[in-house]
């Protein structure tokens, strides 16, 4: 272990990235096609807008959001977007908040094209299940926690933090910060594993923690 490029007698916890590393996802949200089925699917809980209104009001209200904050890396939470889209088009009296869940969750079931977890990955965890485990992911915990449960990876981990709970996406420190807090060690104690130099690897070094490409942790663990 003495040329792995961790320093295993230094890292008391493993974080890692959640999309491209743990799970392989493919979406189109910019194509018609998700937009007509999820139409149809608000119209039966009562919201009458067209699959181009809908593409349209999606995409304009997250760029306004975007560009209303002074975050260098801004983020926003997608149940609140389609909370407002519910309101603004809603043929009767409905729960807005509780509809805006539903909407986001049923939005990312018709846009998705690939979904699944990558096995190496998944080996992975199972050998370092002994360290304490976390997700720094830049995703949406609406349906990104929901999709860690789905393929049975959820129990593996101590914490999982979404940008959508703290409101910038990664490479901001902040995100990181608040999973090293919320699992009780500093940065140097910290292992990182993702596939972005730009988001994981460059700002988890520049935190002090140690970081790795997942392929590269793929290799090192045989798995």
């Amino acid at each position: 272990m003495s040329q792995a490029p961790v320093d295993f007698t230094r890292v008391r916890a493993v974080l890692f990235d959640c999309y491209d590393t743990l799970l392989d996802i493919s979406t189109d949200e910019r194509g018609l096609c998700g937009y007509q089925t999820l139409s149809t699917w608000a119209a039966y809980q009562g919201v009458r807008i067209a699959p181009e209104d809908l593409r349209d009001e999606y995409r304009q209200r997250i760029a306004w959001m975007m560009a209303q904050s002074t975050e260098a890396h801004p983020e926003v939470r997608v149940e609140e977007i389609f909370a407002g889209i519910c309101r603004d088009y809603a043929a009767w009296p409905l729960d807005e908040t509780i509809l805006g869940v539903m909407f986001a969750r049923s939005f990312r079931a018709a846009t998705v094209r690939k979904l699944g977890a990558f096995p190496r990955s998944r080996r992975l965890l199972s050998a370092l299940y002994g360290y304490p485990l976390g997700v720094v992911s830049n995703g949406q915990r609406v349906f990104s926690e929901v999709e860690l449960r789905m393929f049975g990876l959820a129990p593996f981990f101590r914490t999982a933090v979404f940008s959508s709970d703290v409101g910038c996406k990664k490479p901001d420190d902040r995100i990181f910060q608040v999973a090293l807090r919320r699992i009780g060690v500093e940065p140097e104690e910290a292992l990182f594993i993702g596939d972005s130099m730009t988001n994981d690897i460059i700002p988890a070094r520049r935190l002090g923690m140690q970081a790795i490409h997942i392929r590269e942790a793929w290799l090192l663990f045989s798995v």
